[in-house]
């Protein structure tokens, strides 16, 4: 009965009318989930078996973190902007699979919500073909097979570093008809460089810092921002602000979040955010409502990229986000 009513609650919530923010439409209604095609739920499981989904885990955001490049950052956060640093620069290289931090790593990298995903995605779609692939595999071209699709969905966690050719696969995937889900906030966010012999990624740029091998400076933060907000929609909005959330069915806590940028977003479920700087005084209301942070899809090239907006691994094992996935990933495959 518990679980009944989790599930009431969260469609009742998901049904309420949306708004209209910064010329970005925000409907909220499960309905607004199907793509438009046959209607997932009358699709027999039959109909599902021809279709290949991949969870694609982020073990190049797992070395990241993993006593590397989060303690430069820390150390030379000071240091001015004309400025080259040309110490510790060992911390901006670190090993794939190479657990220093296992704790750490293994949550910020996805692991236990891409592979707790894959399982429940298995119960509900039992005759689909689902795989769990890698950074290394994305970096490899392992989603496409004979030049094209070789999935129709790939599923993304806390993908905060990706390589170039990583990235322009992903893109040219959803330009090819395939269904980007991005389940993290704080995606593309910073470039790295991957050696397939040494299995060691090193940051390129982003996340404020560029480094050319030698020596490293301060640079942009969102190393693909524009390009991103056009095919993917949305950029980061931060992670010491102060947000909150009014239409909250998930039951979500503020850690990392996307803003909508794109006004071509469809938004599927607006969790009507108020957001505020660390430190801020505003003396305006509205400035606090500036950004759209929601559920949305895009529609790019033959596919689409849908997002959720915030930092789903934190909610996986929520009865009513499972409900609101499932809807997403039914009208992902049911759209053929």
């Amino acid at each position: 009965m518990r679980t009944l009513a989790l599930i009431l609650v969260a469609f009742i919530l998901l049904t309420l009318l949306g708004s209209t923010v910064n010329g970005i439409e925000a409907r909220t209604t499960f309905s607004h989930v199907n793509t438009g095609h046959k209607n997932p739920q009358e699709l027999s499981v039959n109909e599902f078996a021809k279709h290949r989904i991949a969870f694609v885990v982020p073990i190049f955001t797992a070395a990241a973190y993993n006593d590397a490049f989060y303690i430069f950052y820390t150390k030379y956060a000071k240091t001015p902007s004309t400025a080259n640093v040309s110490h510790d620069l060992n911390l901006l290289s670190s090993k794939v699979n190479e657990h220093k931090d296992p704790l750490t790593t293994f949550l910020d990298s996805s692991s236990d919500a891409m592979r707790f995903l894959k399982k429940h995605t298995s119960l509900l779609l039992p005759n689909a073909t689902i795989d769990l692939i890698t950074d290394m595999d994305a970096d490899q071209g392992a989603m496409f097979e004979n030049g094209s699709n070789k999935y129709d969905v790939l599923i993304l966690g806390h993908q905060e570093y990706v390589t170039q050719q990583e990235y322009d696969n992903f893109k040219h995937f959803v330009m090819n008809g395939g269904t980007l889900i991005l389940l993290d906030a704080n995606v593309f966010y910073a470039e790295v460089g991957y050696d397939p012999l040494s299995h060691i990624v090193t940051l390129i740029q982003g996340h404020g810092w560029k480094y050319n091998g030698r020596t490293a400076w301060k640079s942009t933060s969102e190393r693909w921002a524009n390009e991103t907000s056009e095919w993917v929609g949305s950029n980061y909005l931060c992670y010491s602000c102060k947000v909150t959330f009014v239409n909250n069915p998930f039951e979500y806590e503020h850690h990392e979040e996307q803003y909508i940028k794109n006004t071509n977003a469809k938004v599927l479920l607006n969790y009507n955010a108020s957001v505020l700087p660390q430190y801020a005084h505003l003396d305006n209301a509205s400035l606090a409502h500036k950004h759209v942070i929601g559920a949305y899809e895009l529609l790019y090239g033959k596919g689409k990229v849908v997002s959720l907006g915030i930092y789903a691994d934190l909610i996986v094992d929520s009865k009513p986000f499972l409900v609101f996935f499932d809807r997403l990933l039914l009208s992902a495959v049911g759209k053929n």
